[in-house]
């Protein structure tokens, strides 16, 4: 299968690492920046210097391909989904974007490719596994997601490390977050919402940040009474955000609130992801509760390189997608949802083993909650 990938950052390399390891794929790794292609070049793929902002230069790159991982920052997800459409390829990205999955779900009606947005952990596994504890209940009352991808040593008065897209994380910390409540489907406000909880041990925080739900409120919609995602953080960040955001009013010039980002939150390599789903609901009579957690850490594969956990997670997410696409499992064109996978098909994938599926890398504590779930 020829696949052409976009975006060479510490994301994009992951996903070609797997691809490229698994030996069933012929890779073109592209971006703008003739030095983020150096690693790639290094790894054995093949690579492509391209504007992406150039509509023809990327449709001529697209096209005689069978389909395109978007790899890069979320606003440009419409026009890169738009140029597959145009070349005739199919087309998978990362987006947490409510508005660009719409465009890209109208962009998917009536095609003869297929359009699978939403590939990564939230949205993307988050709603896999809450789809899949929500599907034997008779009446489902209520469906939690929670995701954090967090500092394993947080040190600073955020206690965050950057790990992912500054972009991305500004996106969700100030755009409307979709939910269901009583039934209805409603925006919320972002930052709202807060809670908190322990898990193994260890306190967190968590509240409402938008794009994390994906398509699960439609899926679901008629059939829950509550469904909402948040965010989880250490203790304390949610307040320090609220006062950069509002008091601050760097609300109103996220660029400036990036650069700050940028330059005063350090990266980290050494972090956690943590997915914790509830669904609560009548089950033959009786009201009853399943779990479903995970924490998936760095960790140094064995060719000896180091990879984060969020880009474990992220990479896993799409490549297992595409690898079921490729093996039948999904539908050939049209939109194609991050529910649409079977949960027990996902983890059994070799890709997908990277959240703890059959010969994975699993935290201790979890496995009982999964097998739980999957025996439900």
């Amino acid at each position: 299968m020829k696949i052409v990938l976009l975006g060479t950052g510490h994301i994009g390399y992951a996903i070609a690492r797997l691809l490229h390891h698994g030996g069933d794929y012929q890779i073109i790794a592209a971006d703008r920046d003739a030095r983020a292609l150096t690693a790639m070049e290094t790894l054995g793929v093949r690579t492509a210097l391209v504007d992406f902002n150039d509509h023809d230069a990327l449709c001529a790159l697209l096209s005689g391909n069978d389909a395109c991982l978007n790899a890069l920052p979320y606003h440009m997800a419409t026009a890169v989904a738009k140029a597959a459409k145009l070349s005739g390829v199919h087309y998978f990205d990362l987006t947490e974007d409510v508005r660009a999955t719409r465009v890209i779900a109208k962009l998917a009606a009536g095609a003869d490719t297929a359009f699978m947005p939403q590939c990564g952990l939230a949205p993307g596994f988050i709603g896999i596994a809450a789809h899949h504890l929500a599907r034997d209940f008779d009446d489902i009352h209520e469906v939690k997601m929670r995701v954090g991808a967090l500092p394993e040593f947080p040190t600073n008065e955020l206690k965050y490390n950057l790990t992912w897209s500054v972009d991305g994380l500004v996106n969700e910390y100030c755009h409307p977050c979709e939910a269901i409540r009583d039934g209805k489907m409603q925006d919320i406000q972002p930052l709202e919402g807060l809670e908190h909880f322990s898990l193994d041990g260890v306190e967190y925080e968590a509240f409402n940040t938008s794009g994390g739900l994906g398509t699960l409120c439609n899926t679901l919609s008629g059939k829950v009474r509550n469904l909402d995602y948040k965010s989880v953080r250490y203790p304390g960040h949610r307040n320090l955000v609220k006062f950069l955001l509002e008091e601050l009013r760097l609300r109103d010039d996220q660029e400036q609130l990036k650069a700050i980002l940028r330059k005063s939150v350090p990266s980290t390599m050494q972090d956690v992801v943590l997915v914790f789903v509830t669904v609560s609901g009548m089950r033959r009579g009786q009201y009853v509760q399943e779990v479903f957690s995970r924490k998936i850490f760095a960790q140094t594969a064995a060719d000896g390189v180091h990879e984060s956990a969020i880009q474990i997670t992220t990479a896993a997410g799409i490549c297992a997608a595409l690898d079921l696409f490729r093996e039948g499992k999904l539908p050939t064109r049209g939109f194609i949802r991050q529910e649409q996978i079977a949960l027990p098909d996902f983890l059994a994938n070799r890709y997908g083993r990277a959240y703890g599926g059959q010969g994975g890398s699993l935290h201790a504590g979890s496995q009982r909650t999964q097998e739980a779930a999957l025996a439900a």
